[in-house]
């Protein structure tokens, strides 16, 4: 399991993602500005943990790609098409020398088919899904993410769940994930939100304390 987290929530009408910043080979760290939240159109992105070359290169496969079918077909491919194409590469990838160790959550909005988070891992296996994480702080995110989901979730509210997960991990994961990149997309397109972090974290902790 990466020591990387990435976690995603599907609401009424947009779909969110967080990912820690941080960059470390074995037990050396080296960054904690390393976004893990990819832009792959207008309306879908990619949060990505595994080997760090194989998630660049990988990412980086994916998005030319879907660019391409945009210039030629003129339009974007929908999540649950941009994800059946992530899903066959990477399963098509096991069978030869290159594999690529990566494993990822797909998230993007269609005006026909609405909001749309999938799961695939580093086999090839993908599933949409409400709410999933990657990695070992997504461990101690499930019971959060199972709690509070619910069918008419807002973007507020899912941001609130995103925090109390961040707060978890940082709580009780031995590796330091101080800060997490936040990621909506919905019919206005993909856009970032405020990072949560010990700072963001602390100014809450004050505005409620008065």
């Amino acid at each position: 399991m990466a020591m990387e987290t990435i976690l995603g929530i599907k609401g009424i009408d947009f779909v969110m993602l967080a990912s820690d910043t941080m960059q470390a080979k074995s037990l050396i760290f080296m960054k904690d500005d390393q976004s893990k939240i990819h832009r792959l159109s207008d309306f879908n992105m990619m949060a990505t943990v595994g080997d760090g070359g194989d998630t660049i290169q990988f990412t980086d496969y994916i998005s030319k790609n879907l660019h391409l079918y945009k210039i030629a077909h003129g339009y974007h491919l929908s999540a649950k098409a941009a994800a059946h194409f992530t899903r066959k590469n990477l399963a098509d990838y096991i069978r030869t020398n290159t594999r690529y160790h990566v494993a990822m959550l797909l998230a993007g909005y269609d005006a026909a088919e609405g909001p749309d988070l999938h799961y695939i891992d580093s086999l090839g296996a993908a599933q949409s899904i409400n709410h999933a994480g990657h990695g070992w702080g997504s461990m101690f995110c499930g019971s959060i993410l199972q709690r509070f989901w619910h069918s008419k979730l807002t973007q507020a509210e899912a941001y609130s769940i995103l925090r109390k997960c961040v707060v978890e991990i940082q709580k009780r994961l031995i590796i330091n994930q101080r800060n997490f990149d936040v990621y909506v997309v919905d019919k206005k397109g993909m856009r970032k939100m405020e990072a949560i972090n010990p700072g963001s974290l602390s100014r809450e902790a004050v505005s409620l304390s008065w």
